[in-house]
């Protein structure tokens, strides 16, 4: 796997849609970079997204 993915990588990568990856960005929930007018993203900032997605504090269980 690359460590700079395209949209399309980063929603192969995570197993959703690109375009739920275009929300999220958008949205400011997913790390990404807009480069030249594109988007990228790292693999190492996508993994640790994943990890906090998976692992919330208690304050946002709340």
């Amino acid at each position: 796997m690359k460590e700079i993915m395209t949209p399309q990588e980063a929603a192969e990568y995570l197993s959703i849609h690109v375009r739920t990856i275009y929300r999220l960005v958008k949205k400011g929930e997913i790390p990404g970079r807009k480069v030249g007018g594109s988007w990228r993203f790292k693999k190492d900032a996508l993994d640790e997204w994943l990890s906090w997605k998976g692992n919330p504090s208690p304050k946002e269980k709340e």
